[in-house]
């Protein structure tokens, strides 16, 4: 296997683990609330407190994958996280709880930037959009994995256990991975320069529109990932391991399929069109807005299923092409700063759907919620479509012009 794409597998596996960690805790909600009081409001600062920490922290820690070497910010996110995951697990309040729910969003704020850096300087041109969106799928299989766990860890070992479970497989994945990096090509040296003018991303029009389309589609997103599991244990009476599956299952698998699609489909369409990448990330998010509000409108497990497979396949075309449409309009200099930019944004909407939807969940529902994120969903990614056909030549060419 060629070293650019041993290092997508290596990597991948980093990713499932830092998304089973931020993701066996949402299907663990009836626990928690039995063992130390959360209440709605408290259960939506779960995911509102890790989101909006790890997404103010992303620009710093994308600005430190510029500066510094990136396999090693990688290896230090993984150790740092799986102690945060060990410190959750010895939780005895709400308060330590969301503390340490906190650490996590720092911690795991250092992997983005530097692997999707990482595998952007491995993969340029031709290669980028399968090479991003192969490592995307790591995302789907972690939280399929983590729900499933989460629900399964309450079930029958206790959720503390699965926690310290969690903490020392990370450990010792970080062993695995840093003699891997030993013989990481010498690109990870000469991408280790100092960004110069990071805020150069901000001059992209391109790159401000896909900020918006992201921004609301994350809103929609993250009320999905946080409230489906317990959304379909009160509906339809599942175990919280049934729940917890169900809710991640045909969602993840949807994903998976569409990613990979979207990868293919982002390469070819760069060749053919200026700006593909960013029609088919368009097209997607169209598609698959509508999907979302109907998740949580019907009354039938089944129809719930397939619902949610749709929204996966559909979100997955955005998801593959979201960082390789980035980095066709920004300089490679800025690669990281432009990924932690971009993750904040994406964890500030997340942050502000789940708590929104755990606000309101008792007057107008999570439905109701998520109706509001899917039409400014699709509202964004037509404008966006829009402003990229005007501007996304001169984008691509002030980028270039820094190369």
């Amino acid at each position: 296997m060629p070293a650019a794409w041993r290092f997508v597998a290596f990597l991948w596996l980093v990713y499932v683990i830092n998304y089973v960690d931020r993701q066996v805790v949402f299907s663990i909600f009836p626990a928690l609330r039995q063992d130390l009081g959360f209440t709605d409001t408290s259960l939506g600062l779960i995911g509102a407190v890790f989101t909006w920490v790890y997404s103010l922290s992303m620009p710093l820690a994308g600005r430190t994958a510029d500066m510094l070497r990136r396999d090693r910010v990688i290896l230090s996110g993984l150790l740092l996280w799986s102690a945060a995951t060990l410190g959750t697990g010895l939780s005895r309040t709400v308060g330590e709880f969301l503390v340490w729910r906190g650490v996590m969003g720092v911690t795991e704020s250092l992997y983005m930037p530097a692997a999707l850096s990482l595998i952007a300087g491995l993969h340029p041109g031709a290669t980028r959009s399968k090479a991003l969106a192969t490592h995307a799928t790591a995302q789907f299989a972690g939280i399929l994995v983590g729900g499933w766990l989460g629900g399964w860890m309450a079930d029958h070992v206790g959720w503390r256990n699965g926690f310290f479970a969690l903490a020392c497989a990370g450990i010792l994945y970080a062993m695995v991975l840093a003699r891997a990096f030993r013989s990481l090509p010498p690109i990870s040296a000469a991408e280790s320069r100092v960004a110069a003018a990071p805020l150069d991303i901000f001059r992209s029009r391109s790159f401000l529109a896909l900020l918006a389309a992201f921004f609301m589609f994350c809103t929609m997103l993250w009320i999905l990932y946080a409230w489906l599991p317990g959304f379909i244990y009160d509906r339809y009476h599942l175990s919280m391991t049934q729940s917890g599956l169900t809710a991640t299952l045909y969602l993840q698998s949807g994903s998976a399929v569409g990613v990979l699609l979207g990868g293919i489909l982002g390469d070819r369409f760069a060749k053919r069109v200026p700006g593909g990448r960013f029609y088919v990330g368009g097209a997607g998010l169209v598609l698959c807005a509508p999907c979302a509000w109907l998740v949580f409108s019907t009354h039938s497990l089944v129809a719930l299923s397939i619902f949610a497979a749709a929204f996966g396949l559909t979100s997955g075309l955005f998801v593959a092409n979201l960082f390789a449409s980035a980095y066709d309009v920004m300089a490679a200099k800025n690669y990281g700063f432009g990924a932690g930019t971009m993750n904040m944004i994406g964890g500030l909407a997340g942050g502000i759907g789940i708590f929104s939807a755990g606000l309101w969940r008792a007057s107008v529902g999570v439905a109701g919620v998520i109706q509001w994120g899917a039409a400014g969903t699709a509202l964004t990614a037509v404008i966006m479509i829009i402003i990229v056909f005007k501007t996304f030549r001169a984008d691509r060419e002030r980028a270039l012009g820094y190369q």
